[in-house]
């Protein structure tokens, strides 16, 4: 079983790095090795799992959807017990990986869990929905905090926190003398909007079709640092999560009466690892907001 597992690493390796060439370097071990061990396990077991094209190296169905998902959780917790142990050289009581889409909300956890834990290696990283996911799955991260559009069920979940969804004008707008408007008001201006896989844009988009209000779209852009410089000109307003608003020169936040629009921030794990001792005390220790 010893041989299988030298293969299957090899196999894994491969998988996870897209290439012979990345595979050896993660593995700390020539090229050859790992074509050989790949090139054993398929002779053994008359299976096909990468298809190769000079460089160029896919996975095969057999490889991808059935032989790497088990691989990803076999060393992927092998990862895992190495980090420990490293930790413990280190003379540190844990270690946390964060993963999220938003950085001020990311920030505000790595925070509050320096404060309670000062002995505890935190690691917070950030990158749209898809990919923290997809490093969740492959354990390159232990926790998520995301706004997800959709929830899977290889993930544990758990409502984290909500904010309502505000407007951000030029100081110069006539909104920015009231105290807060009606969403009824958002037909008569301009917008900038992010892109259509922006999960704040697309929470505005649904309240407002439930609301009958049009949303006139003048820009689309993806950052939400180029829609304030936008605003800033006078190009038109925008939206942003109020936890996300930062306060710029020449521009002010616009509360919406009875906050017709909000945003949810999900705590996020691989499901065979909530029970894990520092992801088990994160969710259990975040209060579920009332909603």
């Amino acid at each position: 079983m010893y041989q299988y597992h030298k293969w299957l690493r090899s196999f894994h390796a491969v998988a996870k790095t897209g290439s012979f060439t990345l595979a050896a370097e993660y593995l700390s071990v020539g090229q050859p090795t790992v074509s050989e061990q790949v090139t054993a396990l398929e002779k053994k077991f008359s299976v096909e799992l990468f298809h190769r094209r000079g460089r160029i190296v896919e996975m095969s169905s057999a490889g991808h959807k059935l032989l790497y998902a088990i691989t990803q959780g076999l060393f992927g917790q092998e990862d895992e017990a190495v980090q420990l142990l490293q930790s413990f050289k280190q003379r540190k009581t844990g270690m946390l990986r964060l993963g999220a889409v938003s950085p001020p909300i990311a920030m505000n956890l790595t925070y509050e869990l320096m404060q309670r834990h000062p002995d505890i290696e935190l690691e917070t990283s950030f990158s749209p929905e898809k990919e923290t996911l997809d490093r969740l799955f492959n354990f390159d991260i232990d926790v998520a905090i995301l706004a997800l559009s959709e929830f899977d069920q290889r993930f544990d979940t758990q409502l984290y926190r909500r904010y309502p969804i505000i407007a951000v004008v030029r100081d110069d707008h006539p909104w920015a003398a009231q105290k807060a408007v009606h969403v009824e008001q958002i037909s008569d201006e301009k917008w900038v909007l992010r892109e259509k896989s922006s999960r704040t844009r697309q929470l505005v988009e649904e309240s407002c079709d439930r609301l009958d209000v049009d949303l006139n779209c003048v820009m689309q852009l993806n950052s939400r640092e180029a829609i304030v410089h936008a605003i800033a000109k006078g190009i038109g307003i925008g939206f942003v999560s109020a936890v996300e608003y930062a306060e710029t020169p020449g521009t002010k936040p616009i509360t919406f009466v009875d906050h017709p629009f909000f945003i949810d921030y999900h705590l996020c794990c691989l499901g065979i690892r909530r029970n894990r001792p520092m992801i088990a005390e994160l969710f259990d220790s975040s209060p579920i907001p009332a909603t």
